[in-house]
């Protein structure tokens, strides 16, 4: 979880001022970052990447993830 926690800090450290100019319906490239570089960490637990990321919903960013990378089986 280390690796998470440098992670995280240093892309909300960076970059929090996009946060709050982005709108709630479309992301950042700030926060899609941020939103691989965990998922890559810990997978589907969209809860602590909500958590990691102001603003956003784990509901708001599992639908996100759902629509961007939905597989074609």
């Amino acid at each position: 979880m280390a690796g998470m926690n440098q992670i995280s800090q240093e892309v909300i450290i960076d970059s929090s001022e996009s946060f709050e100019g982005a709108s709630q319906s479309e992301f950042s490239e700030a926060e899609i970052d941020l939103i691989v570089r965990i998922y890559n960490l810990i997978g589907e637990r969209w809860s602590l990447i909500a958590g990691r990321i102001p603003g956003r919903t784990a509901e708001e960013i599992e639908k996100y993830w759902k629509s961007k990378h939905a597989s074609s089986a």
